[in-house]
């Protein structure tokens, strides 16, 4: 893009703290949207941008929808709040009702939170506490997985095994362990979608790792990704995670699927557990439930877990003493239903797993560019891993992400590799676009050599907007500062007049 006429007007961006993200480098060069519409963002300066991401995963259902709009503000305008706890409201069990008739068989108890983080931690408590209630208070040990990720909060960062998301935050809770990922580039480099090899084997390592450092009956729960998305799209290999439900069946532990990602629609299948033909014990799930619009997750579970609190707590107990403020507030259970009705409508899930062989083909087209390790893909997602620089994490990823930026289409990058997970609602020759951009972003970059990985090379717009921003803030701050001091004078001259 060429260096606009006149400055695009910013919002002051010295208070807001960004989330996961590198806030000195982002206000030098603002991406900042607008407007959304379809598959497409409108930038600061009215350029459309083609979604490659849903969003943060988040927008199955493509952005702008009229139908959740007018549901949510139908849903403003005749009930805006009405208290979680001791007292609900009709469309609290309406919403319910659709997401468990949308959940694999028997997961028909749900519980509302406001995002994934929150709905893995409720996942987590309902585990330790269904073993207690059940008599089993020494099964308190959770078991997560290396580059697992299960949300920000306590109990999702201990499971979680993403390093530079722990490592600030201290030791976190204890009674945790880790299995190991199932990422093998080695042997299953540039596999198209499920890898052949090595499942059984590696879910074989879960059973040996209990057994040697655990008594299996300290195990409270196993949670996984079907597929590890912010982790950089690990996908597993056939046959593994059949064999973690037959070991957790074998041991009493709960299996939890964390779906946060890879529900709604995200595999061509409704969740992960239909794609891999596994039911878990509990399911998490949150993003696309409102297509984005309001933060809600939820929280399901097999009946018989619900019936063990309702049949072992004491009479008049609270049976689960947890939950939020905004736990199935109205205007999220507005736009969840309006979501649902969507998807069944449109049958997005179809539609999905019909594009998923183009979306394939074009990821796995860009091997052999420069810098290309792995090509990784299942259903609507896809992972380019590129080779590790030395000192320099991340570098051709971001480099290739800030480049895909300039020329017109959003994608993800985590670490050395870009995630793309467009809406499904993308048409093929947006497909095809995203990842011509994306060849086209690393052979320019690799064209520039080291010039090529330095992030100022890039959005020089927003860079001038940026710099243009804070002077014009400096001249403000000043202007404030001289208006003060002359607002000062005239009490400092009567002062002395008065003295003498």
């Amino acid at each position: 893009m060429s260096q606009s006429a006149s400055p695009v007007t910013l919002p002051n961006m010295s208070h807001y703290w960004v989330p996961f993200t590198a806030n000195r480098q982002f206000k030098a060069m603002p991406r900042l949207f607008k407007a959304a519409r379809g598959n497409y963002y409108t930038s600061m300066d009215d350029k459309q941008i083609l979604d490659g991401t849903a969003g943060l995963w988040c927008v199955p259902a493509g952005h702008g929808r009229e139908e959740i709009a007018l549901a949510v503000g139908n849903q403003l305008r005749t009930l805006d709040y009405a208290p979680a706890f001791q007292t609900s409201h009709p469309l609290a069990f309406e919403t319910a009702e659709r997401v468990a008739q949308y959940m694999p068989a028997g997961l028909d108890r749900i519980f509302f939170t406001n995002s994934g983080s929150e709905s893995v931690e409720t996942a987590l408590k309902i585990a330790l506490a269904y073993h207690r209630v059940c008599g089993n208070p020494l099964r308190n040990k959770l078991i997560g997985r290396e580059r697992g990720y299960h949300g920000v909060n306590f109990g999702g960062l201990a499971v979680g095994g993403i390093a530079g998301n722990r490592k600030a935050f201290g030791s976190g809770l204890a009674g945790v362990d880790h299995i190991r990922h199932p990422l093998d580039i080695a042997n299953n480099a540039f596999t198209r979608g499920v890898p052949e090899d090595g499942g059984i084997a590696l879910a074989n390592e879960f059973e040996q790792r209990i057994l040697t450092l655990h008594d299996p009956a300290t195990i409270a729960a196993l949670i996984v990704e079907p597929m590890q998305g912010s982790a950089g799209v690990i996908v597993p290999p056939k046959g593994y995670l059949k064999r973690l439900r037959e070991i957790c069946t074998k041991h009493g532990i709960l299996l939890i699927f964390d779906e946060v990602i890879t529900g709604f629609g995200r595999l061509g299948t409704k969740f992960g557990a239909d794609y891999f033909d596994v039911v878990p014990d509990i399911i998490t799930c949150a993003k696309g439930l409102t297509n984005g619009v309001v933060p809600m997750g939820a929280v399901a579970v097999k009946r018989e877990i619900y019936d063990a609190f309702m049949e072992n707590s004491a009479a008049n107990a609270i049976e689960l003493p947890h939950g939020y403020t905004y736990s199935a507030i109205p205007i999220a259970c507005a736009a969840a239903i309006a979501t649902l009705d969507i998807f069944k409508t449109e049958k997005l899930e179809d539609r999905a797993a019909s594009l998923s062989s183009q979306l394939e083909s074009a990821a796995h087209a860009l091997r052999g560019l420069p810098m290309v390790k792995d090509i990784r893909n299942i259903g609507m997602v896809a992972g380019i891993e590129f080779e590790s620089i030395a000192n320099r994490p991340g570098a051709m990823s971001f480099a290739t992400y800030l480049k895909c930026y300039e020329m017109g289409v959003h994608v993800r990058y985590t670490g050395d590799i870009l995630a793309i997970s467009p809406p499904l609602t993308i048409e093929p020759h947006e497909i095809d676009r995203i990842f011509s951009t994306i060849a086209d972003a690393i052979t320019s970059i690799a064209a520039a050599g080291e010039a090529g990985l330095d992030p100022t090379r890039y959005l020089k717009n927003e860079q001038h907007w940026a710099m243009h921003n804070q002077l014009v803030s400096v001249m403000h701050q000043q202007s404030i500062a001289e208006h003060s001091m002359l607002e000062t004078l005239p009490h400092e001259s009567l002062a002395l007049e008065h003295s003498a």
